[in-house]
């Protein structure tokens, strides 16, 4: 559905340590940074960015802004997890763990990263399971 999303930093090395962990638990490669200084996350699917602010400005985080992860079971949402508050994420919401919305059942896991934007790695269950 996404081309791409950017995400503002204010210190784009601290921004790329907490990226480069929890991309890599999710079988990503290293950011790479161009020649405009953002951090770029590359895959057939899409592009996550980190930048700084075109226009100068700090880069601050959006209230009420979430950016999920589609992930392949609940042991990989709580590594992806373990890794974002080993380097620098913090945890934000309730622990990861399962969520019900309707018919639907989720095992989540939610973050702030370095730059206080909020993040969550998400697993579709089954009803079963």
């Amino acid at each position: 559905m996404f081309s791409h999303v950017m995400i503002g930093s204010n210190d784009i090395e601290k921004s790329k340590t907490f990226y480069d962990a929890i991309m890599a638990v999710l079988d990503y490669p290293e950011g790479v940074i161009d020649d405009s200084g953002r951090c770029l996350y590359m895959s057939p699917q899409g592009l996550l960015g980190i930048t700084k602010p075109i226009n100068g400005e700090p880069a601050t985080h959006g209230n009420g802004m979430t950016i999920g992860f589609s992930v392949s079971s609940p042991a990989l949402v709580d590594a992806w997890h373990a890794a974002g508050v080993a380097h620098g994420g913090t945890t934000c919401e309730d622990p990861p763990g399962i969520r019900t919305s309707g018919d639907m059942k989720l095992y989540l896991a939610y973050l702030r990263d370095p730059a206080g934007n909020k993040l969550c790695a998400t697993h579709f269950m089954s009803a079963e399971g």
